[in-house]
C-alpha cells in the first residue's frame, strides 16, 4: 500500500524532472506546473523526437537540465545536458515525473528510487516488467512511487485515511471503441479507428492498448506491485461513460468508488501536489445534470484475449510480464505501420508468451534479455506469417 507522505512545511516549491515531456501526460504536466509557479518549478525536461517542441518548453520553462536523443539540436540552449538516469538521481530534483513510453522509462525509474526520490509514475512499463526489482529498491530507499495512472490514482484516493487493507481492488475500463464489434468486425478494424477513443486523449500506443484491452491488463500487474494486492483480489469492469476511474471494497463490504471527468491533467495534479489537493479552475467538473446513467459489464474475454493474456503473464511473474510488454509493443508498432491486422495484436503476444521460457525472481540484464528476445519472436513471426 503506498505511504501517506508527509513533506516539509518549509519546502513550499516542489523542483520537477519531466520525463516524456513532450507526450501528452508531459504536456498535461507542464500544464499543471504552469498553473501552480508558487508550487512547482521545473527544472528538468527530457524527450525524444519531437526536438522542435522541447525546445519551445526549455524557452518557456527554462530549466536548468534537458536531454534528448540528438543532443545536436540542443548545442544552442543553455540548460546542462543530462542523460534521464542522471536527471532522475539528481540532487536539485525533488520530484520525477516518468511520462516516457515504453522500456525507455525503466533505467531512470530505477535511479529515480535509487536516489530516494518521489516519483510520480505515468509509466507502466516500469512496474510491470520490473515491479519486483523496482519496490524492493524503493523500499530500501525510501522512494515513494505516486501512481498518475488515473485508475491507480482513484485507488490511491480510495484508500486515503482508510487503516484497515481492503479486500478487493475494482479497475474500470470503458471498453475501448469496440466493446460492441463482433470477431468478424474487430478483424476489419483500421489504424484511424482504434486511435479514435471514446474517452480519452492518449498517445498512440496507450490508444491501440486501450482499444486491445492490454492496457487494463497492464494496470492490474500495475495495481498488484503499487498496493501489494494478490491478483485474485483484483477484478476489472467495463464501465463506458468513464466517470468512475475505479473502487475499493473493504472488509465490511463496503465499496468507495472515485468519480470525476475523464481528464488526466486531475490525476497529474493529485500526484504533484500531494498531500494537498490544488484549486484548479481550469479542470473539468462533474455536471449532474448531463449523466443519465452509470452502467457495469463484464469485459468480452473471447474477443479481447489481451487482457486475460496479461494477468497471466502477471501471475506468472519473472520474466513473462517484460515478455507481454515487447511483444505488445512490437505487435502495436506492426499494427500502426499496416502490417498487420488489429486481432492480430493479440495473436502475437499469445505466440510469444508460449514460446518464453520464463526466469524467476529475474535480474534487470534477464529482464532487458527476455524484453530483446520477445521483439525478435514477434518480427520472426510476423515473417513466417505463422499468425494469419
Amino acid at each position: 500500500m503506498l505511504p501517506h507522505l508527509r513533506y516539509d512545511k518549509e519546502v513550499s516549491v516542489k523542483r520537477l524532472a519531466i520525463l516524456g515531456s513532450t507526450g501528452s501526460i508531459g504536456r498535461q504536466t507542464l500544464q499543471i506546473a504552469k498553473a501552480f509557479p508558487d508550487r512547482f518549478q521545473v527544472v528538468g525536461l527530457a524527450a525524444g523526437k519531437n526536438v522542435d517542441l522541447l525546445l519551445k518548453q526549455i524557452a518557456d520553462f527554462k530549466p536548468l537540465f534537458v536531454y534528448c536523443p540528438d543532443k545536436g539540436r540542443l548545442n544552442s540552449v543553455s540548460p546542462q545536458f543530462l542523460s534521464m538516469e542522471e536527471m532522475a538521481s539528481h540532487p536539485e530534483v525533488d520530484m520525477v515525473v516518468i511520462a516516457t513510453s515504453g522500456k525507455a522509462g525503466l533505467s531512470p525509474t530505477l535511479a529515480a528510487v535509487k536516489a530516494g526520490k518521489n516519483i510520480a509514475l505515468a509509466n507502466k512499463e516500469s512496474l510491470v516488467m520490473a515491479g519486483e526489482i523496482v519496490t524492493a529498491e524503493a523500499k530500501l530507499n525510501n522512494a515513494h512511487i505516486l501512481p498518475v495512472d488515473s485508475e491507480h490514482s482513484a485507488i490511491w484516493q480510495c484508500l486515503r485515511g482508510e487503516k484497515e487493507k481492503p479486500t478487493r481492488l475494482i479497475l474500470t475500463a470503458s471498453g475501448g471503441p469496440f466493446r460492441d464489434y463482433s470477431a468478424a468486425r474487430l478483424s476489419r478494424v483500421t489504424v484511424a479507428q482504434a486511435l479514435d477513443h471514446p474517452s480519452w486523449r492518449m498517445g498512440k500506443k496507450v490508444t491501440i492498448d486501450s482499444a486491445t484491452l492490454m492496457n487494463k491488463g497492464l494496470e492490474v500487474i500495475e495495481a498488484h506491485w503499487l498496493f501489494n494486492m494478490p491478483f485474485q483480489k483484483i477484478d476489472v469492469v467495463v464501465h463506458p461513460q468513464s466517470f468512475i476511474h475505479s473502487m475499493v471494497e473493504f472488509v465490511d463490504g463496503s465499496i468507495k468508488a472515485h468519480l470525476s471527468c475523464p481528464d488526466m491533467r486531475l490525476s497529474i495534479q493529485y500526484a504533484l501536489g500531494y498531500p494537498d489537493r490544488l484549486p484548479n479552475p481550469d479542470l473539468p467538473r462533474l455536471n449532474w445534470d448531463e449523466i443519465d446513467s452509470l452502467t457495469f459489464e463484464q469485459p468480452d474475454l473471447e474477443n479481447f484475449p489481451c487482457l486475460s493474456l496479461a494477468i497471466e503473464a502477471g501471475k506468472n511473474g519473472g520474466t513473462c510480464p517484460a515478455v507481454l510488454c515487447a511483444a505488445d509493443e512490437a505487435a502495436v508498432n506492426l499494427f500502426l505501420s499496416g502490417r498487420v491486422k488489429f486481432t492480430d495484436i493479440a495473436c502475437l503476444v499469445e505466440r510469444a508468451l508460449d514460446g518464453h521460457q520464463p526466469v524467476a525472481h529475474p535480474t534487470l540484464p534477464e529482464i532487458l534479455a527476455a524484453d530483446a528476445w520477445a521483439s525478435e519472436k514477434v518480427m520472426q513471426l510476423v515473417g513466417a506469417k505463422s499468425c494469419f
